[in-house]
């Protein structure tokens, strides 16, 4: 979801805010995110007017104009969001394995069905889950490719598995958490 160039920003002080634009929201406050510059937490997400904007809005979100993220905002459709971000550090690698006990294996049971069923397609997560096993690392394009599917969508999906801990993300490349692991193993 955060380009490298934000990650970096945000890792090195200068970028405190992004914007995007969505239909509804696809993140919430609290949310992290394992980019390449290392974790980042979503601390506030706002609605805002994309007209409303000013040139100390546009340089925390690493432009040099309003005008200049406005239009780099009217490449995209949706209402207008402020992520506040802020910098957590250095990633840590997922254990390879993790304890897994029956409440939670449930519960991911639970996520993963409530998922499959919020679309049209069927049942798509153990599929996604088990090629990102067996092909590990793609990048989202890679990945979205292999499944015939718009890189946009595949997007939504990966941040649908990260939002259960299933899947993260390191220097572009997507990768299986250690509960992910597990939960494929048992």
């Amino acid at each position: 979801m955060l380009s490298d160039r934000i990650a970096r920003g945000v890792a090195d002080g200068h970028i405190t805010e992004t914007y995007f634009r969505w239909a509804s929201p696809h993140a919430r406050p609290g949310t992290r995110v394992t980019t390449s510059a290392g974790d980042i937490e979503i601390t506030e997400l706002t609605e805002v007017d994309p007209d409303a904007l000013t040139d100390t809005d546009a340089a925390r979100a690493g432009f040099r104009s309003a005008q200049g993220l406005r239009t780099s905002l009217a490449r995209h459709t949706g209402r207008t969001w402020r992520l506040s971000l802020t910098h957590l550090g250095s990633s840590t690698p997922a254990p390879e394995t993790v304890e897994l006990t029956e409440t939670r294996r449930h519960q991911i049971q639970t996520d993963l069905a409530r998922l499959d069923a919020g679309t049209p397609r069927g049942p798509w997560t153990r599929a996604l889950l088990e090629h990102l096993h067996d092909h590990p690392a793609p990048t989202p394009a890679e990945l979205a490719t292999a499944q015939n599917r718009p890189v946009a969508r595949t997007k939504t999906d990966l941040w649908r598995l990260r939002e259960l801990g299933l899947v993260t993300t390191s220097a572009g490349r997507i990768h299986l958490t250690g509960l992910a692991r597990t939960y494929l193993a048992q």
